[in-house]
């Protein structure tokens, strides 16, 4: 449901306004006076005008003539209140944006900041879309009432001495004038009672836009891969849609107010006229008070909409405000320590009693107890779903376990310093992903690492051999997420980037799946090779091939989230069953197609495939 100007809607729109008050308070303080510049003298303009048609242009009509000095003094102030004006007006609005700005700002590194220190499974809960609206539109949408204040603030001056004027003017006309603006308000009420239910459903819908164009933009090689453009675009084209009829009908509500709202002053205008004039003919007052009277009436129209103005963003900002509330108050955020690890040598992973589980009735990992030592290879296998990918995820922190401690050279990670497992672990996921970058860009990520660093790097990944024959080699862009190169090449890429930093831990969750595997082969060599040279390694790898699982120096098997056995390949082998149906089911299935094939049953199995499909 749309939100409306209720008295709690303004009640927290104004609580908003006031963190950001306390927050700004030279600045807000600078832009109201600016702004109480500018009404002052929008109500010094009329008596202005009123002075030079008293004094000089009157005289002018009557006499036939004037005298310079009338002339100039009446330019002079004239010229002189709307300078002043200005200022107040260019004061109000810059100091108004900077307001604005900074605290746009704040939010935005407020949001990211507790993005990073939410676990990964908070994020795992919330759409990649949504978080970036917190990060941008409710930013925005936060903060819009603090464009329209401190004019609006302003306006509450310049009504107290329009209406201070009048009454020293003549309080007949000053009746007049006190029926309009009572007029001007309520008109107002109802516009942005009409109005902010429709601004406020186009900000939710703009959310909704963003998530699902980020989505669908996430996903393009799915999309176009499945041929599900058509359904995409009619997602897009509904929520756009959505999105249009509510900017359309808030348009309409405009389209209908902002001629009443001009049109009130302006009869306001023609009272003080009809009126006036009935009082200038008794000699009640003179034709200068008349004029300043109704030209006051003229400038008021515009000013006395700024109260509108805010009105009709405090929902906006409390939907705005409210979200971004949600993100800043989550909770599960990660805590450090100050424990800093040795950079030398391989490090020692200690796990024990782990559990874990995205939510209270899927536990994922249960009772979990592991050692590496230093400096060996670790093959760890298990069937899908069996909790390898969440166990290494906990391995260097990017969640913590519900149960149990996992430890770095003895070292509970809780206690260790925020950059400090960054420092000496490095995982390279099964996904690589690749920023719109170089490649030198990619490998460093914005770290300080001379290009003879970078190509040894690259060279124990087998990267190097593509890597010179592109076009400007280490300055060679690679698209968005690596769109230039094979998914191997960009596994080999993340890889590099993992090896450059000389990890005393090395996790690879299947980093080798879309490489051959005889480069395969060649890496895990290399890599034993350049560890035994260089002190070492500790290195767990998730492994599937039976190339990656012989080149390790142990093998521990997971299973339903248990670890059932470790050993080496011959031992799980012979004593662990599922192990055995695991490493082996392709060798058995490519015997079976052999003997099928043998038997004469079936000369090709994928035109029989597609005889089945068929």
């Amino acid at each position: 449901m749309p939100t409306k100007v209720t008295p709690a809607v303004m009640s927290q729109g104004l609580r908003v306004i006031g963190v950001a008050i306390r927050a700004e308070k030279s600045v807000f303080t600078g832009a109201v006076l600016a702004s109480a510049v500018y009404g002052v003298m929008t109500v010094g303009s009329a008596w202005a005008v009123g002075w030079a048609t008293e004094h000089a242009i009157l005289p002018a009509f009557r006499d036939g003539r004037t005298t310079a000095g009338t002339l100039t003094a009446a330019a002079l102030l004239i010229v002189g209140v709307a300078v002043l004006r200005a200022l107040g007006v260019i004061g109000r609005r810059i100091l108004a944006g900077v307001m604005q700005y900074r605290m746009q700002a704040w939010s935005r590194r407020e949001v990211t900041g507790q993005y990073l220190r939410l676990p990964l499974s908070w994020h795992h809960r919330h759409p990649t879309g949504q978080l970036l609206s917190n990060a941008s539109a409710d930013a925005e949408a936060a903060w819009a009432p603090l464009a329209p204040l401190p004019m609006a603030v302003g306006v509450i001056v310049m009504l107290v001495t329009a209406a201070v004027a009048m009454v020293i003017t003549d309080p007949v006309l000053a009746l007049v004038g006190f029926l309009v603006f009572p007029a001007i308000a309520v008109l107002n009420l109802i516009y942005q009672r009409k109005l902010s239910p429709l601004v406020t459903q186009a900000q939710q819908l703009r959310a909704e836009v963003s998530e699902i164009a980020h989505e669908s933009f996430d996903g393009a090689l799915v999309v176009k891969a499945l041929g599900r453009e058509e359904v995409e675009t009619g997602r897009f084209a509904a929520a756009a849609g959505a999105l249009r009829d509510a900017n359309v009908a808030a348009g309409r509500i405009r389209g209908l107010f902002d001629p009443l709202l001009e049109a009130v002053p302006t009869l306001g205008v023609l009272a003080v006229l009809l009126v006036g004039s009935a009082r200038l003919g008794s000699g009640a007052v003179t034709a200068g008070q008349l004029i300043e009277v109704a030209f006051l009436f003229t400038m008021l129209a515009f000013p006395i909409r700024a109260l509108g103005w805010v009105l009709a963003e405090l929902p906006r900002s409390v939907v705005g405000w409210t979200r971004i509330g949600e993100v800043l108050t989550a909770t599960g955020s990660q805590e450090y320590g100050d424990v800093r690890l040795s950079p030398e040598g391989p490090a020692r992973v200690e796990v024990r009693g782990v559990g874990y589980a995205y939510n209270d009735d899927d536990r994922i990992l249960h009772d979990v107890d592991l050692d590496l030592a230093p400096g060996r290879t670790v093959a760890l296998v298990g069937p899908t779903g069996s909790g390898k990918s969440t166990l290494i995820q906990l391995l260097v922190r990017l969640t913590d376990p519900a149960a149990g401690t996992v430890a770095l050279d003895g070292v509970d990670l809780r206690r260790i310093a925020a950059d400090g497992i960054s420092r000496v672990a490095a995982l390279v996921p099964q996904q690589s992903f690749l920023f719109d970058d170089s490649v030198r860009g990619n490998v460093t990520l914005g770290l300080s690492i001379p290009d003879e660093d970078i190509w040894a790097a690259l060279r124990l990944a087998q990267a190097e051999g593509f890597v010179s024959a592109l076009p400007d080699g280490l300055s060679t862009k690679v698209g968005e997420r690596g769109a230039t190169l094979s998914g191997g090449q960009r596994q080999r890429l993340a890889l590099a980037r993992a090896l450059v930093r000389r990890p005393r831990l090395l996790i690879l969750d299947d980093a080798t799946s879309s490489v051959d595997p005889q480069v395969e082969a060649r890496i895990l060599a290399g890599l034993r090779e350049s560890f035994d040279e260089g002190g070492g390694a500790t290195v767990l790898v998730v492994a599937y091939r039976m190339a990656t699982i012989a080149l390790a120096d142990e093998i521990v098997y997971i299973e339903r989230g248990r670890i059932l056995d470790r050993g080496t390949h011959p031992e799980l082998l012979d004593r662990c069953a599922g192990y055995a149906n695991l490493v082996t089911a392709y060798e058995r299935q490519e015997a079976e197609r052999r003997a099928v094939a043998g038997n004469g049953l079936v000369v090709d199995l994928d035109e029989l495939d597609e005889e089945v499909t068929a």
